[in-house]
């Protein structure tokens, strides 16, 4: 038996569309202490309920975040494209900090390295007036394709706050492995995200991008070696669960965080 992180967050994406509010309900019925919130939408159109700009729910959010014990693990996703506009993003990482956030999801959409990086670096040096920690997550359908991509970015930005995030299926599905995290020198690492998967991999980014946002498993439920995955983290590392299942999507979003709650609790019981 394996003891559940210190930190052990509901990922935005594992209650995809949910009212903050109902979200941090949903992460209090499945044991979680913390949640990742969805303060800019990664492309236009993108579901989710503002909150930047609604001073009332953000004060009934902290409010439901104190009473619950509940902390914000992250908030999520800044895609580092071509027109980025950092100065936009200010009032987001300013409520990031206000909510005692301590690290901001990005990933790559721009394929000029060069300027990829340069903005990457920006963000990061924004970021870190506001104390946060900027993890770069790599997928096989983004800019940043593998572990060693991300990292290589992240080292050219050479930001003390630039990161990488490893997400357990983005790891599997471009051919990354536990020996590669392992290798991995540890400051870069600020947090990690769990999920499982069953299946070959997909066979094109359309079907890459479908499985990560709706077509994933529960941690155990699936068959990534995801015991080795967290042997090779850092011990304590704070972890999200960003695991969409489609079999629980018609199910309410408390639904969804006691499943999702009960199943990780279960895996982590099983090592």
């Amino acid at each position: 038996m394996a003891a559940l992180p210190a930190c052990l967050s509901l990922c935005w994406l594992t209650v995809r569309g949910a009212h903050p509010l109902d979200h941090v309900a949903a992460a209090v019925a499945g044991g979680f202490n913390a949640v990742g919130l969805r303060l800019v939408p990664p492309v236009p159109g993108d579901p989710m309920v503002p909150l930047v700009d609604d001073e009332p729910l953000v004060r009934e959010l902290m409010a439901s975040l104190r009473h619950h014990n509940i902390t914000v693990l992250d908030v999520e996703t800044i895609w580092v494209g071509p027109d980025i506009d950092i100065a936009a993003l200010r009032p987001a990482l300013d409520l990031a900090q206000r909510l005692g956030c301590t690290n901001l999801l990005t990933m790559g959409n721009d394929r000029d390295r060069g300027r990829l990086t340069h903005s990457f670096a920006r963000l990061c040096e924004e970021a870190a007036g506001f104390g946060l920690d900027v993890g770069m997550e790599f997928s096989a359908y983004s800019a940043v394709t593998s572990i060693h991509d991300a990292e290589q970015l992240v080292r050219a930005a050479a930001q003390p706050n630039g990161k990488v995030l490893v997400d357990a299926l983005h790891l599997a599905r471009s051919g990354g492995t536990a020996a590669d995290v392992a290798a991995l020198d540890r400051s870069l690492l600020a947090y990690g995200q769990l999920a499982d998967a069953r299946g070959p991999r997909p066979h094109d980014d359309a079907a890459l991008m479908a499985e990560a946002r709706g077509g994933r498993y529960l941690p155990g439920d699936g068959e990534l070696p995801l015991a080795s995955l967290l042997a090779a983290l850092p011990a304590g590392l704070p972890l999200g669960v960003e695991a969409p299942c489609a079999d629980h999507s018609q199910r309410s979003v408390v639904e969804r965080g006691l499943l999702a709650g009960e199943a990780t609790a279960g895996f982590f019981a099983s090592l």
